[in-house]
C-alpha cells in the first residue's frame, strides 16, 4: 500500500471518528471501524442517523 493512501485513510478514520461524536456515537468504536471500512463506514455514518427522542 502506498504511503499515501495510508495518510488518507487515517484521515478519514478520524474524520469519521469526529462525525461519529458530532451524532452522539462512540469515536473511538467508528474510528476503528473506519481503519477497516473506510469510505463505507463514512456512507454509514451520514445515512444512518438515529434522531433524538421526542420529549
Amino acid at each position: 500500500m502506498k504511503p499515501e493512501y495510508t495518510v488518507g485513510w487515517g484521515t478519514l478514520a478520524l474524520l469519521n471518528a469526529g462525525l461519529a461524536q458530532s451524532k452522539k456515537r462512540g469515536g473511538l468504536n467508528w474510528f476503528l471501524i473506519s481503519l477497516f471500512l473506510g469510505p463505507v463506514a463514512t456512507f454509514l455514518l451520514l445515512t444512518f442517523y438515529k434522531y433524538p427522542p421526542k420529549a
